[in-house]
């Protein structure tokens, strides 16, 4: 498995299986630097993408490995290469969030991310927010 950076050239499979982000705005994020995609002999097995909180804040706005490629470690591997990059430049806390009704939140605290609070909208499940110091 490859972790990277993703590239122009991976837009077209992200958006594919990304729906919860417009063409333009992860025509940015990847431009930015915001997405890390693992791939297995070429073949795409998740992605992550980050923004900043309060601009000044990272925040992983999504994690997904795709269905087949669960459980088999590699979230767990792309969360600590993008905890390392942002420790690298220069960043203390990160960010995250789920919803209570998901299993990510189990796995976010097996990673030592903090409950911290949380968000309630109209006719959606409480969102919980993470933070772990890096």
């Amino acid at each position: 498995m490859k972790i990277r950076f993703a590239e122009k050239s991976d837009i077209e499979i992200l958006f594919t299986y990304d729906k919860h982000i417009r063409i333009t705005e992860l025509e940015s994020s990847v431009s930015l630097g915001r997405v890390i995609a693992a791939e297995n002999n070429g073949t795409l097995l998740g992605w992550l993408r980050w923004n900043l909180f309060w601009d000044n804040t990272p925040f992983m706005n999504s994690l997904f490995i795709l269905d087949q490629y669960r459980s088999c470690g590699y979230g767990r591997k792309m969360v600590a290469f993008w905890e390392k990059q942002m420790k690298t430049k220069g960043y203390g806390l990160v960010m995250t969030s789920s919803l209570s009704n998901e299993a990510a939140q189990h796995f976010y605290r097996k990673l030592n991310y903090v409950d911290s609070g949380a968000l309630l909208l109209p006719e959606e499940p409480l969102e919980i927010i993470f933070v772990k110091k890096l």
